[in-house]
């Protein structure tokens, strides 16, 4: 991708943010907080969920990508061993390291800004690994370009998923029409 989504501020979940996010996903969310990053077409790509679901149980990934097209680039990008080749980077390459570690520090304080979960990791794999580029992705969505270099890179990898318009088109909430 040339260029990346722009950075957006969150903003609280709508109607049509919560409706919209059932498309994408095919079930309602559990733990919204937020809508953390909108794609360039105005939909949700990135929901905040709150560290600990409705019944208490633990939800340590802070940032949920929702966008099925984004999702599907990402499940292509790791199925042709992206995640892999990066692990392997992070044992030789000591700058890149240190810059993930710091990428994991930062969302965990931003987590822990929410709720501490203590004892519980971060998300992705960090700070030792990759394990899934949709949260370092969803990462460096939320907290910009710089923050997450893995993200970053995996990020730089996807094609502009936006381009082609909306990727679902959810029924109108009763609220929203008024």
């Amino acid at each position: 991708m040339d260029t990346p989504p722009p950075q957006t501020e969150p903003t609280p979940p709508t109607d049509a943010d919560v409706a919209a996010f059932q498309e994408q996903l095919g079930r309602p969310p559990r733990g919204l907080r937020a809508i953390a990053h909108r794609c360039p077409c105005g939909l949700p790509d990135v929901v905040e969920t709150a560290p600990r679901l409705e019944d208490g149980t633990p939800f340590p990934t802070t940032y949920y990508l929702t966008c099925p097209r984004a999702s599907s680039a990402i499940g292509t990008l790791e199925a042709n061993g992206v995640m892999r080749e990066m692990t392997a980077r992070l044992e030789q390459d000591e700058e890149l390291a240190a810059a993930y570690r710091a990428a994991h520090e930062d969302y965990l304080a931003r987590r822990d800004a929410i709720e501490v979960l203590s004892g519980f990791p971060s998300a992705g794999g960090m700070p030792d690994r990759v394990k899934c580029l949709h949260v370092l992705v969803a990462h460096s969505l939320v907290a910009g370009p710089g923050v997450n270099p893995l993200g970053d890179e995996a990020l730089a990898m996807l094609p502009e998923w936006w381009a082609k318009g909306p990727c679902v088109t959810p029924a109108q909430a009763p609220s929203d029409r008024d």
